[in-house]
């Protein structure tokens, strides 16, 4: 049976949520002084009036129970102050017990939940909560709440290598951001993600171009967002085939920022510095493996599933580069017998490595291999990633066809 004060307490968020008055929620069939007590706790609920105000709320009288696992308010707390598993499991729970709570409480929800999903490279399960967030984003119409919301899908998507919905996602972003004053972190953060999706797509002055309008906004700082933004501007600059200056950019990062403000982004431009290593012209094998080696030194302390898959993939393409082709069998091997929690992009270098390796080894379908995923990073408007396979694809042929 339904207990008092929990009750009570239940009765009024719900009534609440539905935006009634207890004048109205109470109607013809039950007096507002008593509805008042029911709410207060004074009052034991009967089964026929939880069944009646059950039915004007339009719930089921198990709603009216307190969840097990608390209040979203608690569980949110939880979540944002220890970010464990077991905290997060909770929070998912109460979630899912608490649809009437306020929408502004249940948007903080979804973010850390999805900030969870990311952080393990669960990217589909992310953008399932993001695209709720968006939704509750518009319900609340907040606008700093709807760029984020907004940002954050851009940037899922691209890591789904959905660009075009990406793009779409993070220009709304910014039109909103333009509209409205919103700080300089929201509008960093949508930066961030507009710059990395334009480049994707192929759209490189663009993407050149509101990248020096991002480094111009965090001038001055030395935190995540500068990090970040800094970051972002080598790897157009990378793309645009201008090495140097993509070098002297990430170089400002790695040493300017430090692993006690964020060990997790610390590792991950390590990982940035040694892919940039490995792709410039010509490639520093050297330097390569010297970042590597010191992002395998912090994945003790921050691993992830998805951090390890990346530098177990990095760690490949050195090997691929420096002849041990042996080496880099045994790594996809790897990575073959894992559940992977990847990009869509870093999947597509799978396959373009794997591929590569047949091709070496006189396996024809290996070419084959890179002609399908060149065609379809292409269909897919991933302008950027089809050019770089179509250029591994003449390699391998070079390499095929050159005399012994």
């Amino acid at each position: 049976m339904l207990q008092q004060p929990a009750f009570g307490r239940r009765l009024r968020k719900l009534r609440q949520a539905h935006g009634l008055s207890q004048t109205a929620l109470a109607g013809d069939g039950m007096s507002t002084g008593y509805l008042s007590r029911l709410e207060s706790g004074a009052r034991q609920p009967t089964e026929r009036a939880v069944a009646y105000l059950a039915a004007r709320l339009g719930v089921q009288p198990a709603d009216f129970e307190e969840p097990a696992s608390g209040s979203l308010a608690h569980a949110l707390t939880l979540a944002a102050s220890t970010g464990s598993p077991e905290a997060v499991a909770t929070l998912r729970d109460a979630y899912a017990a608490e649809a009437h709570e306020s929408p502004v409480l249940r948007w903080q929800a979804l973010w850390l939940l999805a900030a969870a999903c990311r952080a393990q490279g669960d990217h589909a399960g992310e953008r399932a909560l993001l695209e709720d967030l968006v939704r509750l984003g518009d319900e609340v119409a907040l606008a700093p709440l709807q760029v984020r919301g907004l940002t954050r899908l851009a940037r899922c998507l691209r890591s789904l290598g959905e660009i075009p919905a990406a793009l779409e996602a993070a220009e709304h972003a910014l039109r909103l951001a333009d509209g409205t004053d919103v700080g300089v972190e929201d509008r960093v953060a949508v930066l961030l993600a507009l710059v990395s999706v334009q480049a994707e797509a192929g759209r490189l002055p663009d993407a050149r171009r509101r990248a020096d309008e991002l480094t111009a906004l965090v001038d001055g700082r030395s935190d995540t967002l500068w990090a970040e933004a800094v970051w972002t501007a080598a790897a157009v600059r990378m793309r645009q085939g201008d090495y140097p200056s993509a070098q002297e950019c990430l170089q400002q990062a790695l040493d300017g920022f430090a692993a006690a403000e964020d060990l997790t982004l610390w590792l991950r431009l390590r990982l940035a510095g040694g892919r940039l290593h490995l792709q410039k012209v010509p490639p520093q094998p050297d330097a390569a493996e010297h970042l590597i080696a010191e992002a395998e030194g912090a994945l003790a302390y921050v691993g992830t599933d998805a951090l390890r898959q990346e530098l177990t993939q990095l760690k490949a393409d050195l090997a691929f580069l420096t002849g041990r082709y042996d080496d880099a069998r045994s790594l996809l091997g790897e990575l073959a017998r894992d559940e992977l929690r990847m990009t869509y992009r870093d999947r597509v270098r799978l396959d373009v490595l794997r591929h590569q390796l047949r091709a070496l080894a006189g396996d024809e379908s290996g070419i084959r291999g890179l002609r399908a995923l060149a065609e379809q990073a292409q269909q897919d408007a991933n302008i950027d990633l089809a050019a770089e396979i179509w250029r591994i694809l003449a390699e391998a042929l070079t390499q095929i066809h050159r005399p012994a």
